[in-house]
Protein backbone atom coordinates (compact mmCIF):
# COMPACT_ATOMS: atom_id res chain seq x y z
CA UNK A 1 0.00 0.00 0.00
CA UNK A 2 2.39 2.84 -1.36
CA UNK A 3 -0.38 5.22 -1.29
CA UNK A 4 -0.45 6.04 2.48
CA UNK A 5 -0.10 2.78 4.34
CA UNK A 6 1.15 4.09 7.40
CA UNK A 7 4.27 2.86 9.39
CA UNK A 8 2.05 1.29 12.58
CA UNK A 9 -1.69 0.36 11.86
CA UNK A 10 -4.31 2.53 12.69
CA UNK A 11 -7.63 2.06 14.79
CA UNK A 12 -9.83 -0.08 12.69
CA UNK A 13 -11.65 0.86 9.52
CA UNK A 14 -14.07 4.27 9.84
CA UNK A 15 -11.11 5.92 11.36
CA UNK A 16 -12.87 9.41 10.10
CA UNK A 17 -10.07 11.87 10.79
CA UNK A 18 -12.10 14.72 10.94
CA UNK A 19 -15.70 14.39 12.63
CA UNK A 20 -17.14 11.00 13.69
CA UNK A 21 -19.94 11.18 10.80
CA UNK A 22 -16.75 11.10 7.97
CA UNK A 23 -18.77 14.20 7.06
CA UNK A 24 -16.60 16.61 5.33
CA UNK A 25 -16.62 20.52 4.96
CA UNK A 26 -14.78 22.10 2.22
CA UNK A 27 -14.24 25.84 1.64
CA UNK A 28 -12.30 27.96 -1.20
CA UNK A 29 -10.94 30.99 -0.11
CA UNK A 30 -9.77 32.38 -3.03
CA UNK A 31 -9.35 31.16 -7.04
CA UNK A 32 -6.87 31.09 -9.96
CA UNK A 33 -7.30 33.60 -12.49
CA UNK A 34 -7.47 31.61 -15.12
CA UNK A 35 -10.79 29.76 -14.30
CA UNK A 36 -14.33 31.08 -13.67
CA UNK A 37 -15.55 30.21 -9.77
CA UNK A 38 -17.76 27.96 -10.74
CA UNK A 39 -15.34 25.75 -12.99
CA UNK A 40 -12.97 25.29 -10.02
CA UNK A 41 -16.00 24.85 -7.96
CA UNK A 42 -16.65 21.67 -10.28
CA UNK A 43 -13.10 20.33 -10.83
CA UNK A 44 -13.21 20.60 -6.57
CA UNK A 45 -16.28 18.68 -6.71
CA UNK A 46 -14.86 15.44 -9.34
CA UNK A 47 -11.71 15.87 -6.93
CA UNK A 48 -13.34 14.57 -3.88
CA UNK A 49 -15.55 11.92 -5.78
CA UNK A 50 -12.46 10.35 -6.61
CA UNK A 51 -11.89 9.31 -2.85
CA UNK A 52 -15.70 9.60 -1.68
CA UNK A 53 -16.66 7.12 -4.42
CA UNK A 54 -14.67 4.06 -2.41
CA UNK A 55 -15.27 5.29 1.28
CA UNK A 56 -17.82 6.54 3.60
CA UNK A 57 -16.55 10.02 3.41
CA UNK A 58 -18.83 12.48 2.35
CA UNK A 59 -18.00 16.48 0.93
CA UNK A 60 -19.87 19.46 1.29
CA UNK A 61 -19.23 22.59 0.25
CA UNK A 62 -19.37 25.89 2.38
CA UNK A 63 -19.25 29.52 1.02
CA UNK A 64 -18.23 30.84 4.49
CA UNK A 65 -17.48 30.23 8.15
CA UNK A 66 -15.61 27.22 9.32
CA UNK A 67 -14.73 24.21 7.10
CA UNK A 68 -12.96 21.27 7.59
CA UNK A 69 -10.51 21.72 4.56
CA UNK A 70 -9.39 25.24 3.01
CA UNK A 71 -8.65 25.46 -0.29
CA UNK A 72 -6.28 28.15 -1.12
CA UNK A 73 -4.28 29.79 -4.47
CA UNK A 74 -1.26 31.45 -3.11
CA UNK A 75 2.01 33.08 -5.01
CA UNK A 76 5.10 32.67 -3.17
CA UNK A 77 5.73 33.49 0.30
CA UNK A 78 2.00 32.85 1.77
CA UNK A 79 2.74 32.68 5.32
CA UNK A 80 2.99 28.85 6.11
CA UNK A 81 6.99 28.59 5.58
CA UNK A 82 6.54 26.42 2.03
CA UNK A 83 7.02 29.27 -0.37
CA UNK A 84 6.18 28.89 -4.18
CA UNK A 85 8.22 29.29 -6.82
CA UNK A 86 5.95 30.32 -9.78
CA UNK A 87 5.39 28.52 -12.80
CA UNK A 88 6.56 24.86 -13.08
CA UNK A 89 8.62 23.02 -10.03
CA UNK A 90 6.09 22.89 -6.96
CA UNK A 91 2.62 23.12 -7.86
CA UNK A 92 1.15 22.75 -4.93
CA UNK A 93 0.98 21.43 -0.86
CA UNK A 94 -1.58 20.39 1.47
CA UNK A 95 -1.21 19.69 5.65
CA UNK A 96 -1.87 15.69 6.68
CA UNK A 97 -4.24 15.62 9.50
CA UNK A 98 -3.12 15.94 12.89
CA UNK A 99 -0.80 18.75 11.86
CA UNK A 100 -1.06 22.51 13.16
CA UNK A 101 -2.53 23.01 9.58
CA UNK A 102 -4.36 20.55 9.06
CA UNK A 103 -6.85 20.54 6.42
CA UNK A 104 -5.10 23.42 4.48
CA UNK A 105 -4.69 23.02 0.76
CA UNK A 106 -2.19 25.35 -1.37
CA UNK A 107 -2.21 25.43 -4.66
CA UNK A 108 0.57 27.89 -6.30
CA UNK A 109 -1.74 30.77 -8.62
CA UNK A 110 0.99 31.06 -11.11
CA UNK A 111 1.02 27.70 -12.77
CA UNK A 112 -1.09 28.04 -15.85
CA UNK A 113 -4.00 25.59 -14.52
CA UNK A 114 -5.96 24.08 -17.27
CA UNK A 115 -8.53 21.55 -17.53
CA UNK A 116 -8.49 17.93 -19.61
CA UNK A 117 -5.51 19.02 -21.78
CA UNK A 118 -1.75 19.22 -22.26
CA UNK A 119 -1.45 23.54 -22.73
CA UNK A 120 -0.86 23.76 -18.83
CA UNK A 121 -1.21 21.67 -15.56
CA UNK A 122 -4.21 19.90 -14.96
CA UNK A 123 -6.31 21.53 -11.46
CA UNK A 124 -8.45 18.50 -11.41
CA UNK A 125 -5.25 15.70 -11.65
CA UNK A 126 -3.51 17.94 -8.95
CA UNK A 127 -6.73 18.77 -6.46
CA UNK A 128 -7.20 15.03 -6.50
CA UNK A 129 -3.40 14.07 -5.14
CA UNK A 130 -3.70 17.07 -2.80
CA UNK A 131 -7.52 15.82 -1.42
CA UNK A 132 -5.12 12.42 -0.73
CA UNK A 133 -2.82 13.88 1.58
CA UNK A 134 -4.94 15.94 3.02
CA UNK A 135 -6.72 13.22 4.54
CA UNK A 136 -3.83 11.30 5.12
CA UNK A 137 -2.08 9.73 2.15
CA UNK A 138 1.62 9.93 1.94
CA UNK A 139 3.07 9.37 -1.83
CA UNK A 140 2.93 6.32 -3.60
CA UNK A 141 6.56 5.21 -5.60
CA UNK A 142 4.03 2.42 -7.86
CA UNK A 143 3.71 4.33 -11.38
CA UNK A 144 0.59 5.94 -12.66
CA UNK A 145 -1.13 6.44 -9.42
CA UNK A 146 -2.90 9.48 -8.27
CA UNK A 147 -0.43 10.16 -5.51
CA UNK A 148 2.77 9.58 -7.26
CA UNK A 149 5.15 12.22 -6.58
CA UNK A 150 5.69 13.52 -9.70
CA UNK A 151 2.96 15.46 -11.87
CA UNK A 152 2.28 13.62 -15.28
CA UNK A 153 -0.68 14.71 -16.84
CA UNK A 154 -3.37 11.61 -17.33
CA UNK A 155 -6.30 11.79 -18.64
CA UNK A 156 -9.12 10.43 -18.11
CA UNK A 157 -8.35 10.54 -14.09
CA UNK A 158 -8.91 7.23 -12.80
CA UNK A 159 -8.28 5.47 -9.47
CA UNK A 160 -5.57 3.23 -8.95
CA UNK A 161 -5.46 0.05 -7.01
CA UNK A 162 -3.10 0.84 -4.67
CA UNK A 163 -4.81 4.60 -4.46
CA UNK A 164 -8.10 2.66 -3.64
CA UNK A 165 -6.05 0.24 -0.90
CA UNK A 166 -4.33 3.13 0.53
CA UNK A 167 -7.62 5.43 1.14
CA UNK A 168 -9.72 2.24 2.67
CA UNK A 169 -6.93 1.57 4.60
CA UNK A 170 -7.45 4.73 6.33
CA UNK A 171 -11.29 4.91 6.07
CA UNK A 172 -12.61 1.75 5.06
CA UNK A 173 -14.94 0.49 1.77
CA UNK A 174 -18.05 2.81 1.15
CA UNK A 175 -21.16 1.11 2.45
CA UNK A 176 -23.06 -0.74 0.58
CA UNK A 177 -26.77 1.14 0.42
CA UNK A 178 -29.68 -1.40 -0.21
CA UNK A 179 -32.67 -0.30 -2.43
CA UNK A 180 -35.05 1.78 -0.55
CA UNK A 181 -38.49 0.37 0.10
CA UNK A 182 -41.20 1.16 -2.90
CA UNK A 183 -42.77 4.74 -1.52
CA UNK A 184 -46.49 5.78 -2.20
CA UNK A 185 -46.66 8.50 -5.35
CA UNK A 186 -45.71 12.04 -4.04
CA UNK A 187 -48.70 14.79 -3.45
CA UNK A 188 -48.50 17.44 -6.10
CA UNK A 189 -46.55 20.69 -4.55
CA UNK A 190 -47.61 23.81 -5.40
CA UNK A 191 -44.00 24.84 -6.74
CA UNK A 192 -41.89 27.74 -4.89
CA UNK A 193 -39.50 30.58 -6.68
CA UNK A 194 -36.16 30.11 -5.79
CA UNK A 195 -33.93 33.58 -5.24
CA UNK A 196 -31.12 33.76 -4.02
CA UNK A 197 -30.82 36.81 -1.38
CA UNK A 198 -26.96 36.28 -0.92
CA UNK A 199 -25.16 39.27 -1.83
CA UNK A 200 -21.30 38.97 -2.91
CA UNK A 201 -19.00 38.94 -0.58
CA UNK A 202 -16.14 41.22 -1.51
CA UNK A 203 -13.27 38.79 0.32
CA UNK A 204 -14.12 36.35 -1.67
CA UNK A 205 -14.52 37.36 -4.93
CA UNK A 206 -12.93 39.01 -7.85
CA UNK A 207 -14.56 42.50 -9.90
CA UNK A 208 -16.15 43.41 -13.17
CA UNK A 209 -15.23 46.98 -12.89
CA UNK A 210 -13.32 50.02 -10.09
CA UNK A 211 -14.16 53.41 -10.87
CA UNK A 212 -13.47 56.71 -8.96
CA UNK A 213 -16.91 58.79 -9.16
CA UNK A 214 -17.34 61.99 -7.35
CA UNK A 215 -14.20 61.22 -5.42
CA UNK A 216 -15.83 57.87 -4.26
CA UNK A 217 -14.70 54.54 -5.02
CA UNK A 218 -17.19 52.17 -6.39
CA UNK A 219 -16.44 48.87 -7.42
CA UNK A 220 -18.66 46.28 -9.93
CA UNK A 221 -19.66 42.94 -9.33
CA UNK A 222 -22.72 41.00 -11.35
CA UNK A 223 -25.28 43.74 -10.68
CA UNK A 224 -23.89 45.22 -7.35
CA UNK A 225 -21.58 48.00 -6.48
CA UNK A 226 -19.52 48.35 -3.01
CA UNK A 227 -19.04 52.02 -2.50
CA UNK A 228 -15.72 53.55 -0.36
CA UNK A 229 -15.45 56.99 0.89
CA UNK A 230 -12.99 59.12 1.67
CA UNK A 231 -10.34 56.48 -0.21
CA UNK A 232 -7.15 58.28 0.03
CA UNK A 233 -7.85 58.79 3.86
CA UNK A 234 -10.15 56.41 6.15
CA UNK A 235 -11.27 54.05 2.86
CA UNK A 236 -14.25 53.41 4.62
CA UNK A 237 -17.33 51.21 2.88
CA UNK A 238 -20.27 52.89 2.96
CA UNK A 239 -22.75 51.44 4.91
CA UNK A 240 -25.67 49.69 2.86
CA UNK A 241 -23.57 48.15 0.44
CA UNK A 242 -23.04 45.76 -1.58
CA UNK A 243 -26.42 47.51 -3.05
CA UNK A 244 -27.85 47.31 -6.61
CA UNK A 245 -25.85 49.42 -8.99
CA UNK A 246 -29.26 49.97 -10.53
CA UNK A 247 -30.24 51.82 -7.18
CA UNK A 248 -27.82 54.45 -8.68
CA UNK A 249 -28.03 54.08 -12.68
CA UNK A 250 -31.50 52.89 -13.53
CA UNK A 251 -31.05 50.99 -17.21
CA UNK A 252 -27.11 50.07 -16.36
CA UNK A 253 -26.68 46.47 -17.84
CA UNK A 254 -26.18 43.99 -15.25
CA UNK A 255 -22.37 42.86 -15.71
CA UNK A 256 -19.97 45.65 -17.30
CA UNK A 257 -17.08 45.52 -18.59
CA UNK A 258 -15.32 48.54 -17.49
CA UNK A 259 -16.66 52.30 -16.30
CA UNK A 260 -15.19 55.76 -15.92
CA UNK A 261 -15.82 59.13 -14.76
CA UNK A 262 -14.79 62.13 -17.36
CA UNK A 263 -14.36 66.02 -16.63
CA UNK A 264 -17.57 66.89 -16.91
CA UNK A 265 -18.52 64.39 -14.34
CA UNK A 266 -20.26 61.81 -16.63
CA UNK A 267 -19.77 58.70 -15.66
CA UNK A 268 -19.83 56.13 -18.86
CA UNK A 269 -20.33 52.37 -18.59
CA UNK A 270 -19.28 49.32 -21.26
CA UNK A 271 -20.77 45.87 -21.62
CA UNK A 272 -19.76 44.04 -24.41
CA UNK A 273 -19.92 46.42 -27.36
CA UNK A 274 -21.84 49.06 -26.23
CA UNK A 275 -21.42 52.19 -24.03
CA UNK A 276 -24.14 54.11 -21.36
CA UNK A 277 -23.16 57.53 -20.53
CA UNK A 278 -25.02 58.88 -17.09
CA UNK A 279 -25.22 62.39 -15.41
CA UNK A 280 -24.97 61.81 -12.09
CA UNK A 281 -28.38 58.90 -12.15
CA UNK A 282 -29.39 60.28 -15.16
CA UNK A 283 -29.27 58.32 -18.53
CA UNK A 284 -27.97 60.60 -20.89
CA UNK A 285 -26.86 58.45 -24.10
CA UNK A 286 -26.85 54.93 -24.90
CA UNK A 287 -26.65 52.44 -25.73
CA UNK A 288 -24.24 53.09 -28.26
CA UNK A 289 -21.62 51.10 -30.28
CA UNK A 290 -18.01 51.55 -28.99
CA UNK A 291 -17.20 51.21 -32.64
CA UNK A 292 -18.67 55.01 -32.41
CA UNK A 293 -15.06 55.64 -30.32
CA UNK A 294 -12.92 54.30 -33.11
CA UNK A 295 -12.16 51.11 -31.13
CA UNK A 296 -11.82 48.18 -33.27
CA UNK A 297 -12.48 45.44 -30.65
CA UNK A 298 -15.68 43.94 -29.73
CA UNK A 299 -15.22 44.61 -25.89
CA UNK A 300 -12.47 46.30 -23.45
CA UNK A 301 -11.28 44.83 -20.27
CA UNK A 302 -10.78 48.00 -17.95
CA UNK A 303 -11.23 51.72 -18.44
CA UNK A 304 -8.09 54.32 -16.90
CA UNK A 305 -8.45 58.10 -16.53
CA UNK A 306 -5.13 58.76 -16.59
CA UNK A 307 -3.18 62.65 -17.33
CA UNK A 308 -3.21 66.06 -15.34
CA UNK A 309 -6.61 68.30 -16.43
CA UNK A 310 -7.72 69.53 -18.39
CA UNK A 311 -4.98 67.19 -20.79
CA UNK A 312 -6.20 63.89 -19.69
CA UNK A 313 -6.76 60.85 -21.65
CA UNK A 314 -8.99 57.89 -21.06
CA UNK A 315 -6.75 54.59 -21.41
CA UNK A 316 -8.78 51.39 -22.28
CA UNK A 317 -7.45 47.93 -21.81
CA UNK A 318 -7.84 44.30 -23.54
CA UNK A 319 -5.88 41.11 -23.73
CA UNK A 320 -2.84 42.71 -23.30
CA UNK A 321 -2.82 46.06 -25.58
CA UNK A 322 -4.55 49.23 -25.15
CA UNK A 323 -6.16 52.55 -26.56
CA UNK A 324 -5.69 55.88 -26.13
CA UNK A 325 -9.01 58.24 -26.30
CA UNK A 326 -9.03 61.80 -26.37
CA UNK A 327 -12.01 63.19 -24.62
CA UNK A 328 -11.76 66.30 -27.03
CA UNK A 329 -11.96 64.26 -29.91
CA UNK A 330 -14.32 61.30 -28.76
CA UNK A 331 -12.18 59.30 -30.30
CA UNK A 332 -9.53 56.72 -29.82
CA UNK A 333 -6.11 58.13 -31.35
CA UNK A 334 -5.84 55.37 -33.43
CA UNK A 335 -8.02 51.73 -34.21
CA UNK A 336 -4.79 49.84 -33.60
CA UNK A 337 -3.95 49.23 -30.24
CA UNK A 338 0.15 49.54 -28.51
CA UNK A 339 1.20 46.87 -26.27
CA UNK A 340 1.06 46.66 -22.68
CA UNK A 341 4.63 46.65 -22.26
CA UNK A 342 4.64 50.28 -21.97
CA UNK A 343 3.19 49.94 -18.24
CA UNK A 344 6.28 47.96 -16.69
CA UNK A 345 5.20 45.60 -14.18
CA UNK A 346 1.84 45.55 -14.94
CA UNK A 347 0.26 41.93 -16.37
CA UNK A 348 -1.38 41.62 -19.77
CA UNK A 349 -4.47 41.28 -19.13
CA UNK A 350 -6.51 43.31 -16.30
CA UNK A 351 -9.78 42.92 -15.30
CA UNK A 352 -10.32 47.38 -13.81
CA UNK A 353 -8.15 50.30 -13.54
CA UNK A 354 -8.79 53.58 -11.46
CA UNK A 355 -6.55 56.33 -10.84
CA UNK A 356 -6.58 57.45 -6.93
CA UNK A 357 -7.16 61.14 -5.34
CA UNK A 358 -3.14 60.93 -5.13
CA UNK A 359 -2.47 60.39 -8.93
CA UNK A 360 -1.75 56.97 -8.84
CA UNK A 361 -2.69 54.04 -10.94
CA UNK A 362 -4.58 50.71 -10.13
CA UNK A 363 -4.63 47.86 -11.92
CA UNK A 364 -6.57 44.93 -10.96
CA UNK A 365 -6.64 41.16 -11.85
CA UNK A 366 -8.45 38.80 -9.97
CA UNK A 367 -8.24 39.77 -6.28
CA UNK A 368 -4.42 41.32 -6.77
CA UNK A 369 -3.51 44.79 -7.34
CA UNK A 370 -0.97 46.79 -8.93
CA UNK A 371 -0.08 50.39 -7.98
CA UNK A 372 1.41 52.18 -10.84
CA UNK A 373 4.09 55.63 -9.94
CA UNK A 374 3.43 58.30 -12.59
CA UNK A 375 6.55 59.32 -12.38
CA UNK A 376 8.89 56.40 -12.06
CA UNK A 377 6.15 54.72 -15.17
CA UNK A 378 6.27 51.77 -13.23
CA UNK A 379 4.65 49.15 -10.80
CA UNK A 380 5.69 50.57 -7.28
CA UNK A 381 7.72 47.85 -5.17
CA UNK A 382 5.29 45.40 -3.01
CA UNK A 383 2.96 44.80 -5.51
CA UNK A 384 0.71 42.91 -6.34
CA UNK A 385 -1.48 43.24 -2.91
CA UNK A 386 -4.86 42.03 -2.15
CA UNK A 387 -7.90 44.11 -3.13
CA UNK A 388 -9.76 42.34 -0.18
CA UNK A 389 -7.54 42.74 2.71
CA UNK A 390 -6.43 46.96 1.50
CA UNK A 391 -9.89 48.17 0.57
CA UNK A 392 -12.25 46.05 2.63
CA UNK A 393 -10.55 45.07 5.67
CA UNK A 394 -10.72 41.38 5.25
CA UNK A 395 -8.54 39.32 7.34
CA UNK A 396 -4.50 38.90 6.10
CA UNK A 397 -4.00 37.25 2.85
CA UNK A 398 -0.63 37.55 2.82
CA UNK A 399 0.93 37.18 -0.66
CA UNK A 400 4.47 35.89 -1.51
CA UNK A 401 7.70 35.13 -2.69
CA UNK A 402 9.97 31.53 -2.71
CA UNK A 403 12.25 28.37 -1.79
CA UNK A 404 11.67 24.92 -1.09
CA UNK A 405 9.41 21.60 -1.21
CA UNK A 406 8.26 19.58 2.09
CA UNK A 407 10.39 21.47 4.26
CA UNK A 408 8.49 20.57 6.90
CA UNK A 409 8.76 16.90 7.30
CA UNK A 410 5.32 14.77 8.30
CA UNK A 411 3.42 18.14 8.29
CA UNK A 412 3.14 18.88 4.95
CA UNK A 413 3.83 17.46 1.07
CA UNK A 414 3.87 18.70 -2.16
CA UNK A 415 3.27 17.85 -5.97
CA UNK A 416 5.84 18.77 -8.31
CA UNK A 417 6.69 19.06 -11.34
CA UNK A 418 9.26 16.57 -12.92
Amino acid sequence: MEAGGPSSPPPPHFLCLYVDSCAVSCRIERFPWQMDEEKVRRVIREAVKIWSDVTPLTFTEVRRGIADIRIDFSSYWHGDNLPFDGPGGILAHAFFPKTHRQGDIHFDYDESWTLGNYMGTDLLQVAAHEFGHVLGLQHSRKPKTIMSAYYSFSYPLRLSEDDRLGIQYLYGAKPQVLPPPPTPAPRALVPKTETNELNPDACQTDFDAVSMIRGELFFFKSGYVWRIRDPGGSARLESGYPALASRHWKGIPTKIDAAFEDKSGNIWFFQDDNYWVFDAEMHIRGPESIRRLGLSTSSIQAALRWGHDPNYNIYFFKSGSYWRFSPRENRVESPQPRSMQYWTGIPQDVDAAFRDTHGFAHFIRGRQYWKFDPVGMNSLEGYPRYVGMDFFGCRNDAWVTLIGCCSEVGVACCLCSE
